[in-house]
């Protein structure tokens, strides 16, 4: 479920007076793309419930002071950043466990029932190896890639969700491309040939 820009908009107005309900319906249009977010920012699926919780109690107390300068998922990505990078900051180790429930897989082209078994297990593996590859860049470039590349932000709303300058964030950005371009290259060569 996605709300609109102007329902979006009255949804925000309708909260910030305090309706629950609205703000409820903000949380249902967001929280499986926090959720995702959260856990490709390198959280475990668990701790990944805990904050993306954690996200929307601070996005409610917030909520006054949200000025719609930034679009609302914006704002909600730049919070749920800020969290992950404290969850991660208390625990450093690896957190490499699948989620065999998980509904927001980086690319969806395996859940297309236009394409053959074959072709739909050999892009089940892809994103499989795409979330391998990701795990393995540095954070500040990993969040760069996620922001900007899957989760489809802007280069401006992606730069300011990280709080660095937009030439800051294209370096970052550049980096991580290469280096993400590198360990999947070994897989690409295979599909290629």
């Amino acid at each position: 479920m996605s709300a609109g820009p102007s329902s979006e908009h009255e949804l925000i107005r309708r909260a910030r007076g305090g309706d629950e309900d609205a703000f409820a319906a903000l949380v249902m249009a967001h929280a499986d793309r926090v959720h995702g977010a959260l856990r490709r920012f390198g959280l475990g699926v668990a701790e990944a419930d805990e904050v993306a919780q954690e996200v929307f109690v601070r996005a409610w107390r917030g909520l006054p002071r949200f000025e719609e300068r930034a679009q609302f998922s914006t704002w909600l990505y730049r919070i749920a950043f800020n969290e992950a990078q404290r969850q991660l900051a208390r625990h450093p180790a690896p957190r490499a466990e699948p989620d065999p429930d998980r509904d927001d897989p980086i690319l969806s082209l395996a859940e297309s029932p236009s394409l053959s078994p074959e072709a739909q297990t050999l892009d089940h593996e892809f994103e499989q190896t795409l979330e391998r590859s990701l795990e393995q860049l540095p954070a500040d470039w990993r969040a760069a890639v996620i922001l900007r590349d899957i989760e489809g932000l802007s280069t401006g709303q992606a730069a300011e969700v990280v709080g660095v300058g937009e030439a800051a964030f294209k370096s970052r950005l550049h980096r991580g491309r290469m280096r993400l371009r590198a360990l999947l290259g070994p897989y690409l060569q295979l599909e290629e040939g």
